[in-house]
């Protein structure tokens, strides 16, 4: 039970909204510079999931030895948002609570990849792909982050990612496979997505 609701909480309807409050929370501090870092370091994260999911489902592209067909996306979205939540909350709290928030959030993607591969949703070569994909996002945005000396409002972020959190029994999941799926058939021509299964379809013998 406890696998299926951490894989809830890298669903997209939960942490799509939780990386839009970190853009209205940078907006409302004026940090026009980090909002703009942070919207192109996500945007390219949950473009390369898309781009490998595309791939595979309508040219059959992947690593078959590995099982992988696209990263994770619960496990990228998890892995870019909480890491940068928990910093951005604790950003105006001493030394250790900084590292603790950033390392809470760490963590959490960490078990919300795990959550992929216990449910079957995903391979493990998909999951930590993901997941590591998403961490140099959130590194990534740290870093740049660390720099700024007048990051304000720092509760509000939290505040904004409550009322998510009271929704999340009841959200509906978001049927982004469906989406992906329908612009790689288009683009690809094909009539059905391509499958993990016909990787491991018995081939025809040759005479």
């Amino acid at each position: 039970m406890i696998w299926h609701w951490l894989s809830l909480i890298g669903s997209l309807a939960v942490t799509g909204p939780i990386g839009v409050a970190i853009v209205v929370w940078l907006m409302a501090g004026k940090s026009w510079r980090l909002a703009a870092i942070w919207v192109g370091l996500y945007g390219v994260g949950m473009a390369l999931v898309v781009i490998t999911k595309m791939a595979f489902m309508g040219w059959g592209i992947g690593v078959q030895s590995v099982d992988f067909a696209g990263f994770s996306g619960h496990a990228m979205r998890a892995s870019a948002v909480f890491p940068v939540a928990g910093f951005l909350i604790t950003r105006s709290s001493p030394p250790w609570a900084q590292i603790l928030g950033s390392t809470a959030g760490v963590l959490l993607a960490v078990l919300i990849s795990l959550s992929r591969i216990y449910t079957q949703s995903h391979s493990p070569s998909e999951a930590w792909t993901g997941c590591l994909l998403g961490l140099i996002v959130a590194g990534a945005f740290i870093w740049y982050a660390s720099g700024e000396h007048h990051l304000a409002l720092s509760r509000i972020l939290a505040l904004l990612c409550v009322p998510i959190f009271l929704m999340m029994p009841h959200v509906q999941p978001v049927p982004a496979e469906q989406w992906i799926a329908k612009a790689a058939l288009y683009l690809s021509g094909r009539d059905h997505p391509y499958t993990r299964a016909m990787w491991h379809a018995p081939r025809p013998q040759t005479r």
